[in-house]
């Protein structure tokens, strides 16, 4: 009976491993199949408007958990709009430009670089995570997340990444400021907007820190050279002359919007590069300083402005400087038209301040 219940078990498992065999030959077969296919089709070519929504499509990096992440330069937004005094939605701004930069790719014609494919390991490093409800603790966890990427190991040259700040209202501008002092002393600032953003607090009704402040108290601080950084693109009603006199004492120079119907754009830019000379230099853009026409979403238009083409002109006549940060804010979506114009407006911006980066290693 024994010898009868082993052959049975023979017989059953050679019956088992014969009825087996063709279908894994046949699953074998087919998964060569389906490879051979999806190998012909796949990857596919990349296109704007796939893919998870980074700026221009770089590599998303938890920047904050993983302190071994290596970059040259990175993104960073700044969803912040408490420090607003009129339209508020600025705090969607970063979460805008980066789907209007969708379709940024490649190489830079008028600098002449492809600055996602030189030198510089290039990422977006998200969001910082700012209360929405108090104005001086936002100020200080943006200083403590700009400071920790900003102390952070270069991937290739210079002691210091560069970052690029996607606001966010102005307000943002000096957290950042005392990051970078932590890292270069007393910088030129660039400014680019239409109001002068030099107030005392209690003018025009800000208490404290706001986006029209936030360079009073940098100053108070020490975190500028005085006498050695501008701006560029003013065209704001002042309360009296007086705002120009005291904006002096602050430490800036004046460029208003009309002088470029005088001195063009290569007169604006040569101002601006006497005034900043070889020093560091911070670039601090509201897209405030574009027309309405060329920028409707932003918190406080202000008309008489100029056009993408003459501020993206301007900027490339800054190459060579010595760019250790810059920060793009006040785009608040909200007001924006369906085409995007503001928001195409500020990534194509971001893009020549970029490409000028890449163009300048800082050693």
């Amino acid at each position: 009976m024994l010898r009868l219940l082993r052959s049975l078990s023979l017989l059953a498992l050679f019956v088992c491993t014969a009825s087996a065999t063709p279908v894994l030959y046949h699953n074998q077969k087919l998964r060569q199949q389906t490879q051979a296919f999806v190998d012909g089709v796949l990857p596919g070519v990349p296109s704007g408007f796939t893919g998870i929504g980074t700026f221009a499509h770089l590599p998303y990096e938890k920047c904050f958990q993983n302190n071994s992440t290596e970059f040259d330069i990175a993104f960073l937004g700044a969803p912040f709009d408490i420090g607003t005094s009129y339209r508020p939605g600025a705090r969607f701004g970063p979460m805008g430009i980066r789907e209007a930069s969708r379709r940024i790719d490649g190489y830079n014609v008028p600098q002449g670089v492809d600055p996602f494919r030189d030198w510089a390991r290039i990422v977006d490093c998200g969001d910082v995570e700012l209360t929405p409800y108090d104005i001086e603790y936002a100020v200080k966890q943006m200083q403590a997340s700009h400071q920790h990427l900003l102390h952070s190991t270069p991937a290739h040259t210079g002691r210091f990444p560069r970052i690029l700040t996607l606001g966010g209202d102005h307000t943002i501008t000096l957290p950042i400021l005392r990051s970078i002092h932590s890292a270069y002393g007393p910088v030129s600032v660039i400014h680019f907007d239409s109001h002068l953003d030099s107030w005392k607090p209690g003018q025009l009704g800000m208490p404290g820190v706001t986006h029209g402040t936030y360079f009073y108290y940098a100053a108070q601080e020490g975190l500028l050279q005085k006498g050695a950084s501008i701006h560029a693109g003013i065209r704001t009603p002042l309360t009296s002359i007086k705002d120009y006199e005291d904006d002096y004492e602050v430490g800036f120079d004046i460029i208003e919007a009309r002088d470029i119907d005088v001195i063009g754009t290569q007169g604006i830019i040569d101002r601006i590069r006497a005034a900043v000379g070889d020093n560091y230099v911070y670039l601090s853009i509201d897209i405030d300083t574009l027309d309405p026409a060329f920028a409707p979403a932003t918190g406080t238009p202000e008309t008489g402005g100029w056009t993408s083409r003459e501020l993206r002109q301007i900027i490339r006549g800054l190459e060579g400087l010595n760019l250790v940060g810059a920060d793009l804010v006040e785009v608040a979506p909200a007001y924006d038209t369906n085409a995007q114009i503001t928001a195409l407006a500020a990534a194509d911006i971001l893009y020549e301040v970029l490409s000028l980066m890449v163009r300048k290693p800082l050693n």
